[in-house]
C-alpha cells in the first residue's frame, strides 16, 4: 500500500522517529543534546510530510535554522545524514510501496543533502 493520506504519514513518522529514539547514534542526538520534546516535534514533522508529499500548506517553521542550531552543540557529519536517511528510507520501505513511498525516499534525499550542505559547508546561505 503506497502513502496515501495524512494517517500514513503519522505511521511513517511514528514509526521512524520511534527507531531513531533507539539509534545508538541518532537517539543520542535527537533525546539527550537536542532534547526533543515529542509531543511537539512529531505533529511539526506529520504537517512538514504533508505538505512535502500532498501539496498541502500545514507546515510552519525553518528546518534549516533548526539544525543549524543543533550543529553548534553537536556535530552533524555526512555520517550522520546518511545514517538518518538510510533509517528513513528503510522504515518507508518496510511499510509502504508505491510512487508516493519512492517521491518521500527521494524528498528525503534531497532534504537531507541540503540541509547538510548549508549546515556544514556553507552555514551563511549565501552560496559563496
Amino acid at each position: 500500500m503506497d502513502i496515501a493520506s495524512r494517517a500514513a504519514i503519522v505511521q511513517m513518522v511514528d514509526t521512524f522517529y520511534e527507531r531513531i529514539g533507539r539509534d545508538d547514534v541518532l537517539g543520542l542526538i535527537f533525546n539527550d543534546v537536542a532534547r526533543v520534546d515529542w509531543a511537539v516535534h512529531l505533529p511539526k514533522m506529520y504537517d512538514f510530510w504533508e505538505s512535502v508529499l500532498f501539496g498541502t500548506a500545514t507546515f510552519k517553521g525553518n528546518p534549516l535554522v533548526v539544525h543549524q542550531a543543533l550543529a553548534r552543540k553537536t556535530a552533524l557529519t555526512e555520517g550522520t545524514f546518511s545514517r538518518w536517511i538510510a533509517l528513513f528510507h528503510r522504515t518507508v520501505d518496510d511499510l509502504f510501496q508505491g510512487p508516493v513511498a519512492e517521491e518521500a525516499k527521494r524528498r528525503a534525499s534531497m532534504i537531507a543533502a541540503t540541509l547538510q550542505y548549508r549546515v556544514n559547508v556553507d552555514p551563511s546561505g549565501r552560496g559563496d
